[in-house]
């Protein structure tokens, strides 16, 4: 239960920067993917990135930024990271 309080928390910050740099309000769900966000494309998944990283202090492998297909691989990833 607590793990899933976590990734829920995660999500929700998530949801907080892509609405930033997209600069309207985004809620994600973890089936989300880029595609099924108005706006959310190459360079602003870039800026997305570079937000949750900063966001977390955490950094991201290309690999692992590569095998994201959903937000719920995104949210997965950082709360293995804070985990570390």
């Amino acid at each position: 239960m607590i793990a899933a309080m976590e990734e829920k928390e995660i999500l929700e910050k998530v949801s907080a920067v892509v609405s930033a740099v997209l600069k309207r309000e985004v809620k994600l769900s973890p089936a989300t993917a880029a595609a099924d966000v108005d706006g959310w494309d190459s360079l602003s998944h870039m800026m997305i990135i570079n937000g949750i990283e900063q966001k977390f202090s955490l950094r991201f492998k290309l690999k692992e930024v590569m095998a994201f297909g959903n937000a719920g691989d995104l949210v997965a990833c950082i709360a293995g990271k804070l985990k570390e």
